[in-house]
């Protein structure tokens, strides 16, 4: 199968409409944020005059808004989440992010659909059936390798989205239960509650301690900046940047460190283009390793490796800056080439390798005086950096400016003049000022006064090449009707984009599908209501269990699917070490135990638990959710 070469979309996260406008501004081609209800992220809710708000923005840019409402929906839910559909397409929004197949048995608007990372995208089979199915954009699973990627790309036309930055669920998205089972918070309805960040103790099946008290299931933060070329090449279109939940600063800082990546091959590889127009400029260099990270990693991207974990604490430790040398009396002495700043965080590592962290009152070269000196802070301890606050005040200030490229007209009419504005998307308007034709005294003083009052485009989205003039000789015009005219303009080219934003259309369903690559469902497949059960079996299901979420005891099951191995990590890999055993293994939190059984064939690890007495789900609280889902 040929693919069509395809734009490439950088896409960044929007807690609210302000977030997503300043990302817009830093240069993202999409953004994706959460409505009021049914969206996979607890505390990213917006109400729809809200995302009316932002897609009005983005459209100006030709910049899309992509709409989540992808949690696992109740029966009691289905006709609410079809309203919203249609409340959201009525607002602007360009596509819905969605995981319950029951939408797709419903009267939903005529807006194009994404089948989110929910939907556990990792084969070519599902992707190709989610393509005929009706999708037109598909988030693939986050352990794909590049390989795995352009095994995918060889068997669709679908734009392929790929998380190229943020948290990394250590699960297979969608096939997570750990939250629901041990608290009734299911990740599915949005709800994580995030066992995977917690710290366990981790035995073997003789009861023999391998390692203590780490934080064994969370993940290095996902950080794709060296494969995004090749990841092109691959097939990807779409840029994800997690971080629905993050703060202003990451996303502005994140933003702009892929959208100047994403220019830059765009520059040196003319068979890529961009997907929105308009360019950015920043007033700070973007720097990763200044925001919120675990540590970073590219995952799964060249393959299994080493080290993609960060095992002995999941908070953001920063940059590394020194050790110290000296601990006086209310200060310490570092031995470090960088600069602090009245206000810096500084953290360390006390013995037992738990992060302590100082706030930096004054700063006098490599002596700092921390608002409070930690009794565990030793000479030779190592010192990182997670707060750096000249970077941030830089980020608290208008950071970006965006502007689409305008070529102004100014000619003659038979009624006086006429302003027309051309944008680099091609979109026209003219406005004409009706007034007399007065012969200028000094020719060249009036023709610079038209160009330069004309090709003022100051604050607004625009920025104007030389003003061509159409005139048969130079007339005098006053400043003041010439600055209202190009007001005018601008008002009139700003809506007519709005207007023209061209809102992709939905895709039409396979009229002969390929048939759903498995014939049977376990509560692995998340069916939660009768819509979506009626799906599956219209595309060849015979046997379909109910969600987890549905109650139903199923005693001990998988309640989390990970290619992350904690064998493969502490050297236990059968497949790499001879006469190794892929024995089941026992996490152990309090009086929560895990068992670890490891599928080698497929080069899992599938974490083995059960049901806690007492816990239900509970259906009052359809919140926008919890997990790093998209």
């Amino acid at each position: 199968m040929t693919r069509p070469q395809h734009p490439l979309e950088l896409l960044a996260p929007a807690k609210n409409a302000d977030f997503g406008i300043e990302a817009i501004k830093h240069g993202a081609d999409a953004v994706y944020i959460g409505g009021p209800s049914f969206g996979a992220r607890y505390g990213a809710g917006n109400d729809v005059a809200e995302i009316r708000r932002l897609c009005e923005f983005a459209h100006r840019y030709r910049a899309r808004v992509f709409v989540a409402l992808n949690t696992i929906l109740h029966d009691a839910e289905l006709e609410a989440s079809r309203r919203l559909a249609w409340d959201l397409y009525e607002a602007g929004a360009d596509a819905l992010i969605v995981q319950d197949m029951g939408l797709l048995e419903m009267d939903l608007p005529p807006i194009q659909l994404h089948a989110s990372t929910q939907t556990d995208n990792r084969n070519p089979e599902k992707v190709r059936f989610l393509e005929d199915a009706g999708f037109s954009q598909v988030v693939l699973a986050r352990e794909l390798s590049i390989e795995e990627v352009e095994a995918v790309a060889r068997r669709t036309t679908l734009a392929l989205e790929y998380f190229v930055h943020g948290a990394l669920c250590v699960a297979y998205s969608g096939q997570c239960y750990i939250s629901h089972a041990h608290t009734g918070r299911s990740a599915n309805r949005g709800e994580c509650s995030q066992a995977c960040r917690l710290p366990y103790t981790l035995v073997d099946d003789k009861g023999k301690v391998i390692t203590e008290n780490q934080h064994l299931l969370s993940m290095k933060d996902n950080n794709q900046t060296d494969n995004l070329l090749a990841l092109a090449r691959a097939g990807v279109s779409s840029f994800k940047i997690e971080g629905r939940l993050k703060d202003l600063s990451y996303v502005k800082n994140i933003t702009a460190h892929y959208r100047t990546l994403l220019d830059g091959i765009i520059a040196e590889h003319p068979e890529f283009t961009r997907a929105s127009s308009g360019r950015s400029t920043f007033s700070f260099t973007p720097q990763p390793d200044k925001t919120f990270n675990r540590g970073y990693t590219d995952y799964f991207a060249g393959g299994r490796q080493d080290d993609i974990g960060a095992f002995d604490s999941p908070a953001f430790v920063g940059e590394l800056i020194g050790e110290v040398v000296e601990i006086g009396d209310g200060w310490i002495a570092v031995n470090t080439d960088q600069t602090f700043h009245n206000g810096d965080g500084v953290c360390f590592h006390d013995a037992t390798g738990d992060v302590l962290g100082m706030r930096i009152n004054r700063a006098e070269g490599d002596k700092l005086f921390p608002a409070e000196l930690p009794e565990e802070l030793t000479v030779g301890a190592t010192l990182f950096r997670n707060r750096d606050q000249e970077f941030e005040r830089a980020l608290e200030k208008d950071s970006a400016e965006r502007r689409a490229a305008v070529q102004p007209v100014f000619a003659e009419t038979a009624t006086g003049f006429a302003l027309t504005l051309t944008d680099e998307d091609g979109v026209t308007v003219a406005v004409d000022l009706a007034h007399g034709k007065e012969i200028a005294q000094n020719a060249e003083r009036a023709l610079a006064t038209i160009r330069d009052s004309l090709g003022k485009f100051g604050n607004t989205m625009f920025v104007a090449a030389p003003v061509e003039l159409q005139l048969s000789q130079p007339w005098f015009l006053p400043v003041g009707a010439l600055n209202a005219l190009r007001r005018e303009a601008t008002e009139k080219l700003e809506a007519a984009r709005v207007a023209t934003h061209p809102r992709p259309p939905r895709a039409v369903p396979a009229e002969n599908p390929v048939p759903y690559p498995q014939d049977e469902l376990t509560y692995l497949g998340n069916v939660f209501n009768e819509k979506a059960r009626a799906f599956y079996e219209k595309h060849g299901v015979r046997l379909i269990e109910d969600a987890y979420e549905a109650g139903n005891e199923k005693g001990m099951v998988s309640l989390m699917i990970t290619r992350h191995c904690l064998r493969y990590s502490f050297n236990l890999c059968p497949k790499e070490v001879k006469n190794i055993k892929p024995d089941p293994m026992t996490l152990i939190n309090g009086s929560e135990k895990l068992i670890l059984k490891f599928d080698c064939k497929a080069c899992e690890m599938h974490v083995i638990g059960k049901m806690k007495k007492g816990v239900k789900l509970n259906l009052g609280s359809i919140r926008p959710a919890a997990s790093g889902c998209g």
